[in-house]
């Protein structure tokens, strides 16, 4: 096994520009077919939770999760395409579907292994959440593997690399708050109401809940779910090929994952493995 190299990362996202400007089918076209997609998903997510439809409601907003969960696998899948110079059609995006038990499976078990370490102390969660930062992408390249080989395989091929991961998403802070300023407004705008009326909410707290920016509450609906994905159209390719290109080199300083195969194994409809 090799040492973890150092990784120059601002040669690395000048090389991933580089590389998107060679791709078939425009990245951008495809982040915004994604994008609309999952901003349709969210749009109804929030439309029966405004309905309060019972238990339709729920299956819908679990059914929009999931469907989420799996197009973000189609995406990625296309970006691993462009690294490894292949062309990739927008149908790619659809592609987790072929091995969907395995995606949302694996998807859940990450969620509940960082939340367990989460509840230890913020930072032991924090590092759980890059120790298996590259676990879905050993899934998206062979299907065939069970799930728990796929956050084992993480777990070495992260090592020396958690805190190169942690200075990438840094390097995207701007992006990320630009993407949560309507979170931030109205959470600003609810702080700005309580100063002002304060005796009021301290005679019934849960007046708190009934704050709400002076719009429309569809309009407030469709920015919140918008912006961040407009945002995201505009940083999301960059940085999702420039950490495959971070996987890439973890796999060749590790020895693990490579030459994984590529054909999903369908026999045991996704499930099997774990």
């Amino acid at each position: 096994m090799m040492m973890a190299q150092q990784i120059d990362r601002k040669q690395l996202k000048r090389e991933t520009k580089e590389l998107l400007r060679t791709a078939q089918v425009s990245p951008w076209a495809m982040v915004c077919l994604y994008l609309g997609l999952a901003l349709l998903l969210d749009l109804a997510d929030s439309f029966v939770s405004v309905m309060d439809m019972g238990l339709l409601g729920t299956f819908v907003s679990i059914l929009s999760g999931l469907m989420s969960m799996v197009l973000s696998a189609g995406f990625v899948m296309y970006c691993m395409a462009i690294r490894r110079g292949e062309r990739a059609e927008y149908l790619t995006l659809f592609d987790g579907f072929s091995f969907v038990g395995k995606v949302i499976l694996l998807n859940i078990v990450i969620y509940l292994f960082t939340l367990l370490w989460s509840m230890l102390f913020v930072i032991p969660g924090l590092i759980a959440a890059y120790r298996y930062r590259f676990a879905l992408y050993n899934l998206y390249e062979n299907p065939g593997i069970g799930v728990m080989e796929a956050l084992e395989m993480s777990k070495r091929q992260t090592l020396g690399y958690k805190g190169q991961l942690f200075t990438l998403d840094l390097s995207y802070i701007g992006w990320f708050f630009l993407a949560s300023l309507p979170t931030v407004v109205q959470a600003g705008y609810i702080y700005a109401s309580i100063l002002q009326n304060l005796p009021y909410y301290l005679e019934d707290p849960f007046r708190i809940y009934a704050i709400s920016l002076p719009l429309p509450f569809a309009l407030q609906v469709l920015i919140s779910s918008a912006w961040p994905l407009l945002v995201a159209v505009f940083y999301l390719p960059t940085y999702q090929c420039t950490e495959l290109g971070y996987f890439d080199i973890a796999k060749q300083t590790s020895g693990i994952g490579q030459g994984a195969s590529k054909s999903p194994d369908t026999s045991d409809n996704g499930w099997g493995g774990f």
